[in-house]
């Protein structure tokens, strides 16, 4: 019989909160109003892509600045060196596009999640098998809610965070066939708002999305 591995506390507040905010490209002087923003409207999860100049930096300074209050990850933590520059910038948790086992077991060595990025029914069991507690599901814009409805079918004992696409008119959707969570980039963190300083109404938008999960689960 196929069954769920007991989640950990980090696992845990994530399935309770379900949403992992996602900065990619923003500025430093950005990234502190933004997240405070998010933080007010009720995002708890909240990660930084390796690929935005000064990553490591801005995971620190969250850490510093927010950490009481949310959970500060690294995006596409690709390989091991990316991982332990990572970890040493205070990242609580490593989520990728890939799926690595390098990354994946310097994770396990070191008391932090890993929730690698899978596609295939191969890709997200080999990653459970390797000890991931969750799988990114990725690009969620491409496979769409009928994927991710028939993947869960055979495999609804690992939790799947979808990611791609996922928006305020298909969020409900894509939780009711079975995403544990998802990540959203641009749709939350709003980069139109942020450039504009408008961050009452990023605020507002993530109050809006927290509500919306909160009425959906």
């Amino acid at each position: 019989m196929l069954t769920s591995k007991e989640p950990g506390e980090l696992l845990k507040l994530l399935l309770e909160h379900k949403i992992i905010a996602i900065f990619r490209g923003l500025s430093r002087k950005q990234v502190i109003p933004a997240a405070e923003a998010l933080c007010e409207g009720g995002i708890v999860f909240l990660e930084v892509t390796l690929d935005t100049d000064g990553a490591l930096d801005m995971i620190a300074e969250l850490r510093e600045r927010l950490g009481d209050r949310m959970k500060i990850g690294a995006g596409t933590v690709l390989d091991l060196p990316l991982a332990r520059e990572a970890a040493a910038a205070g990242a609580e948790y490593f989520i990728s596009p890939n799926l690595d086992e390098e990354v994946l077991e310097y994770g396990k060595g070191n008391g932090l999640e890993v929730w690698p990025g899978t596609m295939t029914p191969t890709e997200i069991v080999r990653a459970w098998k390797l000890g991931a507690s969750a799988v990114k599901l990725f690009p969620m814009a491409s496979l769409g809610i009928g994927y991710l409805k028939e993947i869960r079918a055979p495999l609804r004992h690992i939790p799947m965070i979808a990611t791609g696409g996922v928006n305020l008119q298909n969020i409900r959707d894509v939780l009711a066939a079975g995403a544990a969570a998802a990540g959203m980039g641009s749709h939350l963190a709003d980069k139109k708002l942020i450039a504009e300083g408008k961050f009452d109404e990023l605020r507002e938008l993530a109050r809006t999305y927290t509500e919306t999960v909160r009425k959906a689960v």
